[in-house]
């Protein structure tokens, strides 16, 4: 596998720092990613996305969703009952492992809101650009619109 220094990327650029550490996360990862549990990402609308989990075996208390600054954690740990203590089972096919999977959010996306059925999760995430930060219409003053001033110079005396 090919290392690649992206020390020279810092250095010529300024304000960009986020897309560095993406590109050097991505490059850095192991080749082996977790494929457990699998999940969908779906784009639902111009500024909105759904990320649905197969959490099959977890219930609704089983599983944690925390938003940390740009980045989502999802993450489940199924305690063991009483009752499945005294089971053997021939074949367990249904994982229900603990797992925490993680997801990198750009600026602004926000999770708005969260449901469990039938053993799928979905999770659905929004961006929402701060008004300050949106683009604004900059009206142009034409010429009968410049406010002009003049200014008066005083009378020169000639000797």
């Amino acid at each position: 596998m090919r290392n690649f220094d992206l020390t020279p990327l810092y250095r010529a650029t300024v304000g960009f720092d986020q897309i560095a550490d993406l590109m050097d996360r991505v490059i850095s990862q192991d080749v082996s990613q977790p494929s457990y549990p699998p999940y969908n990402i779906e784009k639902t609308a111009e500024d909105a996305w759904r990320i649905s989990l197969a959490v099959a075996g977890f219930s609704t208390e089983d599983i944690a969703i925390e938003q940390r600054e740009n980045a989502l954690v999802v993450s489940a740990r199924k305690a063991e009952t009483e009752e499945e203590k005294g089971k053997t089972y021939l074949h367990r096919g249904i994982a229900t492992r603990a797992f925490e999977r993680r997801f990198t959010l750009a600026e602004h996306v926000r999770v708005t809101g969260a449901s469990h059925e039938n053993g799928m999760l979905h999770i659905d995430l929004k961006r929402e650009v701060p008004e300050a930060l949106k683009p604004r219409r900059i009206e142009i003053a034409g010429p009968n619109k410049v406010d002009t001033k003049v200014i008066e110079s005083a009378p020169t005396t000639e000797v």
